[in-house]
C-alpha cells in the first residue's frame, strides 16, 4: 500500500500503483467527476498516471488555474484534429496556452477565414460529444524522429524537447501529436469552447520563413464563463485605446513614421499632469532626475552587453564618419553619467530617475496602437547602492510602485519574480546572489509572487508587476532588476567605509513602464472618461440661449481662474446636443446655465456618471473640483 498525503495534510492508503483517477474516487464521487489531473510530488501529470510509492498528491479541477490551462491545451488539440478533418493537407506546427485561450499554427496553403469558425467548432463540437480518451504514447527521441522524418516542424519541436523520452498524445480515429500534455481525461472535457480568430504568424517569429496560419481560441469550464468572456471582449473593443483616442483627439499615428505616436494637445495633457504626479512622488521617495542623450557611440552597446544580446532592436546611425546607436535603453547612459565625478558610500543609495527617451525596431506587424510603438517614453530610474542596502531599497521601490498604481485606481496585481535566462551576461553566483536579494525583499513585503523561470533579463533577475484593469485583463507594468554586472562593464566604483574602491550594485526600475502604453491602458480601463484630475477638459459651460453666452463665458473664466480646465459651448445647438457632445467627449461635468442660473450666480450641474442634476453654486462647484483635483480621486464614470 502507498501512503498519499493531501494537501490538508491528511494521509490516504492506497494500492501501490493505482492513478490519480483512483484516488479522486476513492475521496468521493464529486470530486472523481470534477477531475481533470493531478500533481504527485509537485509534477503535473494525467490523471491515468500511476501513484508509484508515498507521494504527495494533489487532484486538479477547473477550480485550478492550471486546470483551466490543461482543459486549453486538451482543447487545442481537439480543434487541431477538427481542421485537420476539414482541411487534410494542413500540417501541424505547434498550439501552446495563452491567456484565457489557446492557438494553433497551421501550415496550410487554403485560408482559413472567419466564415470557416462554425464549421471548425462543429466538427470541434462532434469529438468532444464522441468523449474519446486522451491516450499518452512515449518513445525514445531517436524513435520520435524517424517516426516523423520528413515532418520538419516535428523534428524541430523533437530537437527542442528535453529529455530522452518523446511523448504523444492520440485519442481516437488516428489523430495523434506531439506533445508533452498532461491533457483531461478525454474530448468530452475540454469546456465550452469558441474560435476567435485567424492571424499569420512565422515559425519560430523568423520573417524569412514561411507564414503559417494562427488559429486562436478560447475555452471555458461552463457556458457562463465563455458568454462572460466574450462580453467582456466586446467591452473591451468598445474601449479600443486607439479608436477613442482619434475620437478624443488624444493622440494619432501616421505613416511618415509608422511605430511612431504624435500627441495632440489633449493628450499632452493626460501626459503632462502624470508626468507631474510621478515627479511628486518621486521627489518624496529620494530620487534625482536626469536626462541622458538619444545618440551615443556604438562603443558603448559593445561595453553595455546590447550589442550581443539586442543589435536585432536596435536603430543606427553615422556621425563623423563614427558609428553611432539610438538608444533602445537608458542603462548605459545612466553609466555614463555617474562617471562624471566621484562617490562615496556616505551618498549611498543614489536614486536616479529619468524619462528616457528609447527607440526599439519592433518588427510592423506587432505593433499595436500605443500598445507597441517604435519610439517611447520610459520611467526608468537606477538605484546604485552597496550589497546590504538592496532589500531595503527593493522594499522601498515596491512601496513606491503601489502608491502610484492604487492612485490610478489599480488594486489588483501580481508578482513575478523572473530568473537566469539561457541568454545572460555574468556568473552563476551573482546571478544566485541577485535572485536571492530580490526574493528576500518579497518575503520582507509579504508578498505572494510567482516564479517565472528563465525569464530574466539578460543582465540580471527581475520583479515584474502585473495589474488586472476594469475588464480584469492583467498588463506587465513595473519590473525591478539587479545588475550586478553592468557596473563591473562600466568600472563603476565608489569609495568604502575603508577607504577601498568597490563596485556599487545596480538597480534598474520602471514602474509604468512605457508612458505611450501606460497611457493606452488608461484610456481603456477608464473607456476615455478620464478622471477629474486627468481629464483634458474637466468642466464645460453650456449656456441654454445666447442670452447668457456673457454668463456662461464668466463662469468659465472663474474656473480657469481656480486652475480648472474648462471650456464654453457657444454654439448656436439646442442645449439637449451640447449635453450629448459633452457625454461623448467623456466631460466629468456639465454647467448648464440659463437666466436663473445667471441671477443666482449658480450653475445646473450634470456629470458623466449620474443621468440626474442639480442646481450648485459656483463657488461651491469650484472648491468641489479643486478638491477633487488636489486629491486625485478616482470618481466613479
Amino acid at each position: 500500500m502507498a501512503k498519499v498525503t493531501l494537501p490538508d495534510g491528511s494521509i490516504l492508503e492506497i494500492a501501490d500503483g493505482s492513478t490519480i483517477e483512483d484516488l479522486a474516487r476513492k475521496i468521493g464521487p464529486g470530486l472523481a467527476m470534477a477531475a481533470l489531473a493531478g500533481r504527485i510530488d509537485g509534477r503535473t501529470v494525467d490523471l491515468s498516471s500511476p501513484i508509484e510509492g508515498d507521494a504527495r498528491v494533489e487532484i486538479i479541477t477547473a477550480k485550478d488555474p492550471e486546470g483551466i490551462e490543461i482543459m486549453r491545451h486538451s482543447c487545442a488539440h481537439v480543434m487541431a484534429e477538427a481542421i485537420c478533418r476539414l482541411w487534410p493537407q494542413a500540417r501541424l506546427v505547434y498550439g501552446p496556452t495563452v491567456e484565457d485561450g489557446f492557438y494553433y499554427d497551421i501550415d496550410l496553403d487554403e485560408p482559413i477565414r472567419p466564415t470557416d469558425f462554425e464549421r471548425i467548432e462543429a466538427e470541434m463540437q462532434a469529438i468532444a460529444d464522441a468523449d474519446r480518451p486522451f491516450v499518452r504514447t512515449e518513445m525514445s527521441r531517436t524513435e520520435a524522429l524517424v517516426r516523423l522524418a520528413g515532418d520538419k516542424y516535428k523534428t524541430d519541436n523533437i530537437q527542442r524537447a528535453q529529455g530522452d523520452r518523446i511523448s504523444f498524445y492520440g485519442h481516437g480515429d488516428g489523430f495523434q501529436d506531439l506533445c508533452r500534455g498532461p491533457h483531461v481525461p478525454s474530448t468530452g472535457r475540454v469546456g465550452h469552447f469558441k474560435i476567435m480568430s485567424v492571424a499569420g504568424a512565422y515559425w519560430h517569429g523568423d520573417a524569412t520563413q514561411k507564414m503559417l496560419q494562427r488559429v486562436y481560441g478560447t475555452s471555458w469550464p461552463d457556458k457562463k464563463q465563455l458568454t462572460e468572456h466574450l462580453q467582456r471582449l466586446e467591452e473591451a473593443r468598445r474601449r479600443d485605446h486607439r479608436v477613442l483616442g482619434k475620437q478624443l483627439d488624444l493622440f494619432s499615428f501616421n505613416e511618415a513614421g509608422p511605430g511612431f505616436a504624435f500627441m495632440h494637445a489633449k493628450g499632452m495633457i493626460i501626459w503632462n499632469e502624470i508626468v507631474e504626479f510621478w515627479r511628486s512622488v518621486h521627489r518624496r521617495y529620494g530620487y534625482e532626475e536626469i536626462r541622458t542623450p538619444i545618440i551615443l557611440n556604438e562603443e558603448l552597446w559593445h561595453r553595455s552587453g546590447h550589442w550581443d544580446n539586442y543589435k536585432e532592436n536596435m536603430y543606427f546611425t553615422n556621425v563623423d564618419d563614427a558609428a553611432y546607436a539610438i538608444k533602445p535603453m537608458n542603462c548605459p547612459g545612466g553609466c555614463l553619467l555617474y562617471k562624471t565625478r566621484q562617490h562615496s558610500y556616505r551618498e549611498f543609495p543614489l536614486r536616479v530617475a529619468e524619462l528616457g527617451l528609447v527607440h526599439r525596431h519592433e518588427a510592423s506587424g506587432v505593433m499595436h496602437g500605443l500598445f507597441r510603438v517604435r519610439q517611447f517614453t520610459q520611467d526608468d530610474a537606477h538605484i546604485f547602492c552597496t550589497a546590504d542596502q538592496i532589500e531595503s531599497e527593493v522594499v522601498g521601490v515596491i512601496n513606491l510602485t503601489f502608491e502610484l498604481y492604487r492612485t490610478f485606481g489599480f488594486d489588483e496585481f501580481h508578482i513575478e519574480l523572473s530568473t537566469k535566462p539561457d541568454k545572460h551576461i555574468g556568473s552563476d553566483e551573482i546571478w544566485e546572489t541577485a535572485t536571492n536579494a530580490l526574493e528576500q525583499a518579497l518575503r520582507h513585503k509579504g508578498i505572494d509572487y510567482k516564479i517565472n523561470e528563465g525569464d530574466g533579463a539578460f543582465y540580471g533577475p527581475k520583479i515584474d508587476f502585473h495589474v488586472r484593469d476594469c475588464l480584469k485583463r492583467s498588463w506587465q507594468l513595473g519590473t525591478i532588476q539587479l545588475d550586478f554586472s553592468m557596473p563591473a562593464r562600466f568600472e563603476l566604483v565608489y569609495t568604502d567605509s575603508d577607504n577601498t574602491e568597490k563596485t556599487p550594485v545596480m538597480i534598474h526600475r520602471a514602474i509604468l513602464g512605457s508612458f505611450e502604453r501606460f497611457l493606452g491602458i488608461l484610456i481603456e480601463h477608464y473607456a476615455g472618461a478620464m478622471p477629474m484630475w486627468l481629464a483634458p477638459e474637466q468642466a464645460r459651460v453650456l449656456p441654454i440661449s445666447e442670452k447668457t453666452n456673457d454668463y456662461a463665458c464668466k463662469v468659465r473664466d472663474r474656473l480657469l481662474e481656480a486652475g480648472l480646465r474648462a471650456a464654453c459651448d457657444l454654439t448656436g445647438e439646442k442645449i439637449g446636443a451640447k449635453i450629448a457632445r459633452g457625454h461623448a467627449d467623456r466631460l466629468p461635468y456639465m454647467l448648464v446655465v440659463g437666466p436663473r442660473e445667471a441671477e443666482a450666480g449658480t450653475v445646473n450641474l450634470r456629470t458623466r456618471s449620474r443621468p440626474d442634476n442639480a442646481d450648485i453654486h459656483l463657488d461651491d462647484f469650484v472648491e468641489m473640483g479643486k478638491n477633487l483635483v488636489a486629491q486625485r480621486r478616482i470618481e466613479p464614470v
